[in-house]
């Protein structure tokens, strides 16, 4: 990942887990709690895509086990995570924009589901059956409904800085240069100054060469013209 997805995306996760923790988890609300660090993973999977929304997965989840008041084991919740991040990458569109708001929305639906699927199944394995006293079915229904009502406030604004920090002018592809397809500094330039620099500087040049040869041609041409002249008097 690029330093500039990896600043941003340590960034967007340690202000959601603070959130969640010191504000979201004493809600007491019946059943789940809202999951902010949840929607932050998606919403940077789909825009970053599976390989980057599953690394972002397994440190958000890591960091999440590893929080106070964490009760289970670490590792946990990361797993779920990082299969989250994963599987909502594949969800990104191959131009990287959704059409409609019910992509993400369906995203973040299915994320909820799965994610407390999950999370039950992994504590099942180890022996967590806090699960079976709160009710499974309770708990994917709050789930579902919180993230979906907190959804439209957080995955919207986290995508739109994810793709501004994808425009980043210091920007660099694997190669060491800017993206493949895209001159990012020209189109920050142009988006200023209305000018596309990047494909046009071979065209300004031969506009420019012509107006000098213009220029010199109507220079020579008045000189011939008051020679002619001058000869005329004489």
């Amino acid at each position: 990942m690029r330093f500039n997805r990896i600043l941003l995306s340590a960034t967007l996760v340690v202000v959601a887990l603070v959130v969640q923790v010191s504000i979201l988890g004493r809600l007491q609300l019946p059943g789940a709690v809202p999951d902010l660090v949840l929607l932050t993973v998606v919403a940077l999977a789909l825009v970053y895509g599976s390989v980057g929304g599953a690394l972002i997965g397994f440190s958000a989840g890591l960091l999440t086990d590893l929080a106070p008041p964490a009760d289970h084991a670490a590792g946990r919740y990361a797993l779920v995570l990082c299969v989250i991040g994963y599987v909502a990458g594949l969800v990104r569109p191959d131009t990287g924009r959704f059409r409609s708001a019910w992509g993400p929305m369906l995203t973040v639906v299915g994320a909820a589901f799965a994610s407390t699927l999950l999370y039950a199944g992994v504590g099942a394995l180890v022996g967590d059956t806090a699960a079976r006293h709160v009710g499974l079915t309770g708990l994917l229904f709050t789930a579902v409904l919180y993230d979906l009502l907190l959804a439209p406030f957080a995955v919207p604004f986290i995508m739109a800085l994810a793709r501004r920090a994808e425009n980043d002018p210091m920007a660099v592809d694997a190669n060491g240069g800017p993206p493949a397809g895209k001159d990012i500094a020209s189109g920050w330039l142009a988006g200023g100054t209305g000018l596309r620099i990047g494909s046009q500087r071979g065209g300004l040049r031969m506009k420019t060469a012509r107006s000098r040869a213009n220029r010199a041609g109507r220079i020579k041409g008045v000189k011939g013209i008051k020679g002619v002249k001058s000869v005329k008097k004489l």
